[in-house]
């Protein structure tokens, strides 16, 4: 027997950077040094305070289903920091999910339907396009990378591109896979965009507390964007939380209800005692986030003068903890050698709609970072 399968799957393939993360585990599986630099996710521990409370939400036994949206408390607390960033949230605006990438899946699902076009900014996050063919959308895109990976000298490409057909633009500011953080000016440009063709706007803010020497402006807070903008963030990169699975979107009530419907089918709730760490997360971290930002500033600037020692320059990442590299025009081609010669895990730029390029992700150490660009002299591939 041949099991047929659904043509929404056969639409997509695996995410690239979860394939590469798959290949560095098999080769230190055989024991074999790999520097990676292709993961998405704080080499830091999760802040002790942020343990302890999950551990006593499961002694007060918060180990049941929780409400589906998420538990009252938690969701005010999301409301709270979504009103310090300008955005006019109150609880019932927010849903909770089983992390970032949940969160996103229900908002595609929700509002594209077959045929809508969605609208992405490139190089743009692996997922969108995934989530776009999940749903039946179909893709535009806007190349970013000829002005420096910046969104505000790309405005005027963007106008050409979106129309009153345009059913969903998606916005990730600060970037992954760039660290770019989008101006205010630039955002005003989406704005006015998103009101003349009556759009929705997905604003992925899930590295917003990730910044070196600026604020990421939050879309939803521009005059004309309450009501037509999603605001998406979660705690794997803030705090340090990836295995925690936590996340959340905010918008519109009825979002709320409509994707409330997919959540209660589907995954039902997130994990009850991990919305109490959450709670903790959002409270008494302060310094704990500050501590990992300039850590990641001091490799950011590390890394870019070793490149800039090579005669490779690149745009500053001004957020995130990604920066793009030029390589290759075969850029799979250059990223398989990476790892199979030189033992460093990278991601091919062609993942994110940005051939000719690789993704480094500086969530590593000091010397890490040094001994993977070691390699890569040796190997001759810079």
């Amino acid at each position: 027997m041949s099991m047929d399968f659904a043509d929404r799957v056969q639409r997509v393939s695996p995410s690239a950077t979860i394939s590469i993360g798959n290949a560095a585990s098999a080769l230190e599986a055989d024991g074999v040094d790999v520097v990676d630099l292709s993961v998405g996710e704080p080499d830091f521990p999760t802040p002790e305070n942020v343990i302890e409370a999950g551990k006593e939400a499961i002694d007060a036994g918060h180990t049941g289903y929780a409400p589906s949206p998420g538990v009252p408390a938690l969701r005010e607390e999301i409301a709270d920091k979504l009103r310090a960033d300008g955005l006019d949230y109150g609880a019932e605006n927010v849903m909770v999910t089983p992390g970032g990438k949940q969160a996103l899946y229900e908002i595609f699902q929700t509002i594209v339907d077959d045929g809508d076009e969605v609208v992405l900014l490139d190089p743009a996050w692996v997922s969108y396009e995934a989530m776009t063919k999940l749903a039946g959308g179909s893709l535009s895109r806007v190349d970013l990378a000829p002005h420096g990976f910046a969104l505000e000298p790309a405005l005027d490409d963007l106008v050409e591109t979106v129309s009153d057909d345009t059913t969903l633009l998606v916005v990730n500011s600060p970037s992954n896979p760039t660290g770019a953080v989008y101006s205010d000016a630039a955002l005003e440009g989406v704005r006015d965009l998103a009101v003349d063709h009556d759009f929705t706007v997905i604003s992925d803010e899930i590295y917003k507390e990730v910044t070196y020497g600026t604020e990421a402006t939050s879309l939803g807070s521009l005059s004309g964007m309450a009501d037509r903008t999603v605001t998406l963030n979660g705690f794997s990169k803030a705090y340090s939380m990836t295995g925690w699975r936590l996340g959340y979107f905010a918008g519109p009530e009825e979002l709320i209800s409509q994707a409330g419907k997919l959540q209660s089918h589907s995954v039902t709730c997130a994990t009850h005692f991990v919305q109490y760490a959450g709670i903790e997360a959002l409270r008494n971290t302060d310094d704990a986030v500050t501590e990992m930002r300039e850590a990641f500033r001091e490799r950011r600037d590390l890394l870019c003068n070793l490149l800039a020692d090579r005669g490779i320059d690149v745009p500053k990442p001004e957020g995130a903890f990604y920066l793009m590299i030029p390589v290759a025009d075969d850029d799979q081609s250059w990223c398989e050698r990476a790892i199979e010669e030189a033992h460093v895990a990278t991601v091919p730029g062609s993942a994110f709609g940005a051939p000719g390029y690789a993704r480094i992700s500086y969530a590593a150490s000091a010397d890490r970072l040094e001994e993977a660009v070691s390699r890569f002299d040796d190997e001759r591939l810079l």
